[in-house]
């Protein structure tokens, strides 16, 4: 139900004119052409202001989702495993800035940040004097909290990176200073509580939104994230006590009807479990759909000539389950040679293992794959109308599990309860005095393939060794190993490769990023 996308409204068209990017340098400070519409022009009514968020959920998100967050998300963390020679190199922690995926993280993430301050600069001073004051601090609420998603993202894949508030003041300059990763934290905690603040709507009025609720949910894992347990256990509890937000398949507590796997059907976009996921639509246009089900697909589930498996479920994960036939994730997420998916183009039967084998993995991605667009809502060849994912509920009650667990907040009896929510809705028993390693692998599962478990993978207190033990080899055969073995590659990943390197051509544009970063508040 892709409410917030259904009809397409005039400002937001002017604001992708203003500010789209293209493949220039520094191009997250690129000036609008002098012949584009004023954005103050659009800016004034309700309806107008309203809808100037929607851009914030979709296209400047393309690069990113599409070509880059499961290079980092998946490829680096070990849930995922290439031959692919364009994107290996994050499997075997070979990066560096010549790379162009790290250019398009880049200016993807700042595109977000540059639609964004455009909404909080400009709606306050343009707005007409009729339009109600929570209507504009609900849109820059919004806004902020979308800001602080791209910094979260930045401030993890890069670290010290320039915080910008306003790109027109700086389109002329070539030193940018970055800043101290204390100070992009605050910034980001300082969007996000004004969110929480100021966001009117919730998930049953704009279902398609990040809400109040929702940005709490977000600054929670913020909070994990710093190892502030107590702050993440009070944010993540409000959330849950809030009933906003359901498991879709889960208890009749806090559960609606459904299953793990329902979550990636198009049909089922902003379902009540939806706390935060990028939109797309049918429409086919370049950046106006995702292209994930492009790189995760085998070949012939699209109906194009794209499916290219370009990613595969590595064998540690697959090694991770601790049983494939009832946990119900395993199907949704791996897709084994001859399983059958009745939802999947009205029903489809997976190749025999010749077919079934997505770089070595004797296996394939099923998550995300949904088909052709007469089935799934449209669109076209790297352009899928199915919503992905940034922020689900299951998260918040992992993060409450966590921060019990690791920070002495809580009780024992709350932990257990969040993290067997999520045991039994895929099908498992729950377990009692559950620890850090237990919430560990419940998120490596339940996010399997989501794009996240690098984040989680780099919390760790031993990070590296976590990292350089997980196994990025392949089967040599299509038997799962049982006649030529399985090739074994591990990468011995150092404390200097827990940070991606800046993209080469943003260095050269701008030397202040080689400098000392500095601070940003006083």
């Amino acid at each position: 139900m892709k409410t917030i996308f259904s009809k397409t409204i005039v400002a937001v068209l002017i604001l992708t004119s203003l500010i789209l990017l293209n493949s220039c340098s520094k191009e997250f400070l690129e000036r609008p052409p002098e012949d584009s519409p004023s954005s103050s022009e659009f800016y004034r009514t309700t309806a107008q202001i309203q809808g100037a968020t929607n851009i914030l959920y979709s296209v400047p998100w393309y690069e990113f989702i599409s070509n880059v967050s499961w290079c980092i998300g998946d490829l680096a963390a070990g849930t995922g495993r290439t031959w692919d020679p364009r994107n290996q190199d994050f499997d075997l922690f070979a990066i560096t800035g010549e790379h162009n995926t790290l250019g398009q993280a880049w200016n993807s993430l700042f595109a977000v940040i540059a639609h964004a301050n455009t909404i909080i600069n400009t709606v306050p001073e343009n707005a007409n004097a009729d339009v109600p004051i929570s209507v504009v601090n609900s849109a820059v609420g919004e806004a902020r909290a979308m800001r602080a998603v791209a910094y979260f993202y930045l401030v993890r894949i890069f670290g010290s990176v320039p915080i910008i508030e306003n790109n027109l003041e700086l389109v002329d300059q070539n030193y940018i200073e970055r800043h101290v990763v204390a100070d992009i934290y605050t910034f980001i905690k300082n969007d996000l509580n004004y969110a929480i603040a100021n966001i009117s709507h919730n998930k049953a009025t704009e279902p398609g939104r990040i809400s109040s609720n929702g940005a709490k949910a977000l600054l929670a894992k913020v909070h994990l994230t710093l190892e502030e347990y107590a702050e993440a256990y009070n944010l993540s509890t409000d959330v849950i006590a809030s009933g906003e937000f359901k498991l879709l398949g889960g208890t009749a507590e806090d559960g609606i009807a459904g299953s793990y796997n329902d979550l990636f059907l198009t049909a089922n976009d902003n379902n009540q479990e939806s706390i935060l996921a990028t939109q797309w639509t049918g429409s086919g246009k370049y950046a106006e759909g995702n292209g994930v089900q492009s790189l995760y697909a085998l070949g012939g589930i699209t109906g194009f000539d794209d499916g290219w498996s370009a990613i595969g479920p590595s064998l540690d994960l697959q090694d991770t389950y601790e049983d494939k036939v009832v946990d119900q994730r395993y199907k949704a997420t791996i897709m084994e040679p001859n399983s059958f998916y009745p939802n999947l183009n009205g029903g489809y039967t997976a190749p025999d293992p010749s077919g079934c084998n997505a770089q070595g993995t004797n296996v394939a991605i099923k998550k995300y794959v949904v088909g052709t667009p007469a089935t799934n809502g449209g669109g076209d060849r790297s352009s899928y109308a199915n919503n992905i994912y940034l922020l689900r509920y299951a998260d918040v009650l992992l993060t409450q599990a966590e921060a019990i667990i690791r920070g002495n907040v809580g009780s024992m009896s709350e932990a257990e309860t969040s993290l067997n929510k999520i045991r039994n809705r895929a099908g498992l028993a729950s377990i009692s005095n559950p620890d850090f390693e237990d919430v560990f692998k419940e998120r490596k599962l339940e996010f399997a393939l989501e794009m996240q478990h690098w984040y989680d993978a780099i919390r760790r207190d031993d990070a590296l060794e976590y990292l350089s033990t997980r196994q990025r080899g392949w089967f040599n055969d299509t038997e799962r190993g049982e006649v030529d073995g399985i090739t074994d590659r591990f990468v011995q990943v150092s404390a200097n490769k827990l940070l991606f390197p800046y993209p080469t051509n943003e260095t050269l544009n701008n030397p202040a990023l080689l400098d000392e970063p500095v601070p940003y508040f006083n």
